[in-house]
């Protein structure tokens, strides 16, 4: 895969630009076998806002316990009970890739986008909202908004998540362009590499985007009990929130803030020399 075909955002963590991500700071007591070793997720609920989830899908494993999705009803976003099912395939991927990592979280559809794997801003918002009062540990967002109306409401709605401690793992747009909510500091914004392992992820010390995660030719779960391989941000965030999981299942009460200074510790970064750094 050439550079021109790299979803937009995911250039620092590439092979090439990765050295670029070396830094002394960290914490070094914390390692993986602290963060996340013998978590499975159990415990932890992980809504994933999208075009729903596939229940019956082998990859979701039985994990998803409750289907909603938000409606326009007399211009008003409401929402409602939803079958288990999913109008694209997008919503499935992701549900899988956090499965596959941590297999006995429960999962929540937050259905916001239809068939055409489109939705309004409204509904999204909506969503977004629902799941953030219930409270929900972590919440996948491999979708943003370009509304510059709604860009207060959902600035308040991440806020209210994050002063409730409930991680937001947001997907950078694929293309150029600033989005939201990926672009508030308070969400783990994400974007792709192609290492193919999905415990491999970088931090970026130099923001926007702050997690590189694998979104480069990625098997995942499909609609109809299906598969394929896919590219984009999208399935680089659900990897960032499985992992999210396992930590947050293994050291509940965690918020957003300390999370992230313990993926900060053990990402995949390279390692800084001491001589290379000025004051």
């Amino acid at each position: 895969m050439t550079d021109q075909e790299l979803p937009a955002w995911s250039e620092p963590f590439m092979e090439d630009a990765r050295p670029k991500l070396a830094r002394l700071a960290g914490v070094p007591r914390i390692d993986r076998e602290w963060a996340w070793g013998g978590s499975t997720g159990a415990g932890v609920t992980v809504a994933i806002l999208d075009s729903g989830v596939e229940g019956s899908h082998p990859s979701v494993a039985g994990r998803l316990v409750e289907s909603v999705a938000v409606e326009i009803i007399d211009d008003e976003a409401q929402v409602v009970p939803d079958e288990a099912v999913d109008l694209f395939g997008h919503g499935t991927a992701c549900a899988g890739i956090i499965v596959g990592l941590a297999p006995e979280v429960d999962i929540i559809s937050v259905r916001v986008l239809g068939a055409d794997l489109r939705g309004k801003g409204v509904a999204f918002l909506a969503g977004l909202e629902w799941a953030v009062e219930r409270r929900v540990q972590v919440m996948n967002l491999s979708l943003s908004s370009k509304s510059e109306r709604l860009f207060p409401f959902f600035h308040e709605t991440v806020d209210d998540a994050y002063f409730h401690h409930v991680s937001l793992v947001s997907a950078v747009n694929n293309v150029p362009g600033l989005s939201f909510p990926s672009t508030f500091s308070s969400v783990f914004s994400v974007a792709a590499h192609s290492v193919p392992n999905p415990e491999t992820f970088f931090y970026n010390p130099a923001p926007p985007v702050e997690w590189g995660a694998w979104g480069v030719d990625v098997p995942v779960a499909w609609k109809d009990g299906g598969s394929t391989v896919a590219t984009g941000n999208s399935f680089a965030a659900p990897h960032m929130a499985g992992l999210v999981a396992r930590i947050a299942a293994k050291h509940p009460g965690l918020t957003p803030f300390e999370m992230k200074a313990v993926l900060a510790a053990i990402a995949d970064n390279p390692p800084a020399k001491a001589e290379a750094i000025t004051t």
